[in-house]
């Protein structure tokens, strides 16, 4: 989905220059930053460029307090949508995605282990399954506080990525440009939250696959592209 609306509209492009616009108000832009990061979680905004662009503009500390409570809240908005609104459009989607009618009756049993496992290892990109998860009968607390404790450690990678970044430019093109030390530390420390998180993943998955079963498709790692 996010591939097609890039077709259809620059998103990338629009994010960078969201980013830029709103790096004029210094920190009193964060609460406009967080709003805009909300709507691009519903929208299918390009969200790892959004969530390293937090960290970019307000360090790691205050990007992740930005990120974190607005992907919470722009997945809920998304849940509730699919909820009440567009279960049929969002059952479309998911045909793409066999594991996951297995998935809801493993959910059906133990919907916060769940929700906790598929936000640590998605096997549905983030922006669908934040609709995805509307078509469960997980109850909304058990939803909210599990994509929170789920979503924080990839938060936490992208923020801190974005954080050692010099500019918009940067972000957009991968570069990092403090000087050497700079790319030292940034290479150290990402490494190092790269292997905690995709440690994590596998563990996750791995207890997805048990609590799917063994009849079913293997859980194959998907991309995530928000959080």
């Amino acid at each position: 989905m996010t591939v097609l609306l890039n077709n259809i509209f620059p998103l990338t492009r629009w994010v960078g220059s969201f980013i830029q616009w709103v790096q004029a108000f210094g920190s009193g832009g964060a609460v406009i930053y967080g709003l805009f990061y909300v709507a691009g979680v519903v929208l299918f905004f390009p969200g790892i460029i959004l969530t390293a662009g937090a960290g970019l503009l307000y360090g790691v500390v205050l990007g992740t307090l930005i990120v974190s409570p607005a992907s919470v809240l722009g997945s809920t908005l998304a849940f509730l949508i699919a909820r009440y609104v567009a279960r049929d459009w969002v059952s479309r989607k998911l045909e793409k995605y066999p594991n996951f009618k297995a998935i809801d009756r493993a959910i059906e049993k133990n919907g916060f282990k769940m929700i906790l496992l598929l936000r640590l290892q998605p096997v549905v990109p983030f922006n669908l399954l934040n609709y995805a998860l509307g078509l469960t009968r997980i109850r909304l607390r058990d939803y909210v506080v599990a994509s929170f404790l789920g979503m924080f450690p990839a938060t936490v990678l992208y923020v801190y990525f974005g954080s050692v970044l010099h500019s918009v430019s940067d972000l957009s093109q991968g570069h990092l440009g403090r000087g050497k030390w700079g790319a030292i530390l940034f290479w150290a420390g990402l490494a190092a939250a790269v292997v905690l998180v995709v440690y994590i993943g596998r563990i996750a998955r791995k207890a997805l696959q048990e609590e799917i079963g063994p009849s079913h498709a293997p859980i194959t790692e998907t991309p995530r592209s928000a959080t």
